[in-house]
């Protein structure tokens, strides 16, 4: 039988008692876990200083003292074998402790998350779902009448509906063109020069040109009435 067999194995060979017996805590497997890393890392540390021990005594003897030296290389060898180990051991650990706050933070928060849904299950129990509706729909009738009331309070009464808006733009517009008038009116033009310009005498038809027209029109006059 293995020593690990041993180790765990209940005492006087019954399993009855470790079945009756209920297991640690998460908090309590959470602690032993912290102070087995902390444990292990002031062993980690140790053995660090030990390895740059070891180091240092080798380099001293070096080639004077070869068999010094090897003793030494030999053991900084098993230090660093034991290093490398408790490396794992505390990578190992460190998984287990987080996947065990995780395991018991979900265990509080699926509790808590139980006491809240008795407590909705409870306030739900005394709430009836049509006296739920009826009482939402009175709301909302309530607020079409407020809404109703302001809109009837801020609407204008009296005030502009007996008038015609065509007609007040036509007579707008009449009393834009009157006082334009009025600013026409009120305009002064300038003065124009009295200076008399020279006169032009037109030159006169000659007395022959005049005859010759005078007898083309009584041949054209007897033409007309021969025919």
């Amino acid at each position: 039988m293995s020593k690990i067999t041993k180790l765990f194995k209940s005492p006087g060979g019954s399993g009855s008692s470790s079945k009756n017996r209920k297991g640690p805590s998460a908090q309590e497997a959470l602690f032993k876990l912290r102070e087995t890393e902390e444990m292990l890392t002031k062993k980690q540390e140790y053995l660090e200083k030990k390895i740059e021990l070891e180091l240092a005594t080798a380099k001293k003897h070096g080639t004077k003292n070869k068999r010094a030296a090897l003793q030494a290389l030999k053991r900084k060898k098993r230090l660093e074998k034991q290093l490398a180990q408790i490396d794992g051991t505390l990578s190992t650990i460190e998984f287990q402790r987080e996947a065990l706050e995780n395991s018991h933070t979900n265990t509080e928060v699926l509790k808590n998350m139980g006491y809240a849904a008795k407590a909705m299950k409870a306030v739900h129990e005394n709430m009836d779902l049509e006296k739920i509706d009826t009482l939402m729909q009175d709301i909302h009738e309530q607020q079409d009448v407020a809404q109703e009331i302001s809109d009837a309070i801020s609407r204008p009464v009296g005030f502009g509906d007996e008038f015609d808006e065509d007609e007040l733009l036509a007579e707008l517009e009449d009393l834009e063109q009157e006082d334009l008038n009025s600013q026409m009116a009120n305009v002064k033009l300038p003065s124009v020069p009295s200076t008399k310009l020279p006169s032009t005498k037109l030159p006169s038809r000659p007395v022959s040109s005049r005859k010759k027209v005078e007898d083309d029109d009584d041949m054209q006059m007897l033409a007309a009435w021969a025919t």
